[in-house]
């Protein structure tokens, strides 16, 4: 077995190395937040009454994923979110998550709200992949 790579002392390639692995820090102190995962699909009438675009109730046909984090005593001013294709990485100063994502997304779509009231943020993130 040989690695071919730019760099004979390297002992991997870099696409072996999996995507958000630089963002991983075991001695971070921090809590992990609670968080919910959902999906969320576009469905119109002639899903709902006609089945016409073979669309079924199952992640496989969603469009969209929704990320609800807790965020309790946090201010909007102190929440940091890097998103990725494949990772989501959220910090702030007693709090930090990286979640690997069930599906790669369109990291330049998403959109995030910060519910001050429910102390939560709202991550929508767009599927990448074609139905």
């Amino acid at each position: 077995f040989q690695v071919k790579s730019e760099n004979k002392k390297t002992i991997w390639n870099t696409e072996e190395v999996p995507e958000g692995s630089e963002f991983d820090d075991t001695w971070d102190p921090r809590e992990k937040p609670e968080y919910e995962i959902s999906f969320k699909q576009q469905v119109g009438t002639e899903d709902v009454f006609f089945g016409m675009t073979g669309k079924d109730p199952s992640t496989a046909c969603c469009e969209d994923i929704v990320i609800k984090i807790k965020l309790p005593e946090t201010k909007y001013s102190d929440i940091t979110l890097d998103i990725q294709d494949k990772v989501l990485d959220l910090r702030t100063p007693k709090k930090k998550l990286l979640l690997h994502l069930p599906y790669p997304v369109n990291s330049k779509e998403g959109r995030a709200r910060f519910l001050s009231d429910k102390e939560t943020l709202e991550v929508t993130l767009r599927v990448s992949r074609s139905l």
